[in-house]
């Protein structure tokens, strides 16, 4: 079976910084994994390799069977099956939500207009949005404006979508929002790998949880065991600091 991400090996230095050190790791088809761990673990990193936003400095990853670390690689070929929404949200500021989920579908895809703009409401309407079409993003809450950042990953019709700490931004009250789409977008069975910090999510949606420190993975399993009973040291304190940080 080809899995949806398959990583061997990987490594990246920036400088005399090693960020990842050796990554191991595959994302089935249909699979939700979230990866957890401390500021600077090479979490985000890890993500960015994925579609070659950053290069790796050595090892191979593979998106549904395409090795995208090969030099002679169709990148933009690959990446239009990969939607990916990051923390801070990225939106056209002189755009509207419509016209901002719409205006990958024209360029990349080449979607007539009137196509692009019935798939942009359906996806605004599905992250919950769709009142706010002809809104520009300085009249958005930070929920709303990430919300519309999935609705334009959606649009482009992705088999897999990458979330680099996407609530990371919100203030706590618009988090739920936020998270309930993409709880939604894992009952529908698509295909995430979500680097988060939040531990109830990846508990109750997560297929598997993966702990990254120091640039490597330390734990992957169930969330129930990485979660609910870490067998790392490293993994036990880590938990504790962001469940219990008064104690």
């Amino acid at each position: 079976m080809t899995h949806a991400i398959e990583i061997k090996d990987l490594h990246k230095h920036f400088g005399q910084n090693e960020v990842l050190r050796g990554i191991d790791l595959t994302v089935d088809t249909g699979q939700v994994v979230c990866v957890i761990g401390p500021s600077g673990s090479g979490k985000s990193t890890l993500l960015r390799c994925v579609n070659l936003l950053e290069q790796p400095t050595r090892g191979t990853v593979r998106v549904r069977g395409v090795e995208v670390t090969d030099p002679d690689v169709d990148l933009d070929a690959v990446r239009r099956h990969i939607g990916m929404v990051f923390q801070q949200f990225n939106l056209f500021p002189h755009m509207t939500a419509l016209q901002n989920v719409m205006i990958a579908q024209q360029r990349v895809l080449k979607r007539g207009r009137r196509e692009a703009e019935v798939v942009a409401r359906d996806n605004l309407e599905k992250v919950g949005v769709s009142a706010k079409c002809d809104a520009f993003p300085a009249q958005l809450s930070g929920g709303q404006q990430q919300r519309v950042a999935i609705a334009r990953a959606l649009a482009m019709n992705p088999d897999l979508m990458l979330f680099d700490e996407p609530t990371s931004a919100l203030d706590p009250e618009l988090v739920g929002d936020v998270l309930a789409v993409m709880r939604k977008l894992a009952e529908e069975g698509m295909t995430m790998l979500v680097v988060t910090h939040e531990m109830g999510f990846a508990r109750q949606v997560a297929d598997r949880v993966v702990f990254m420190d120091g640039g490597g993975v330390v734990e992957d399993g169930p969330p129930d065991q990485v979660i609910g009973d870490p067998q790392h040291e490293r993994t036990r304190a880590f938990l504790h600091r962001v469940l219990h940080p008064e104690g």
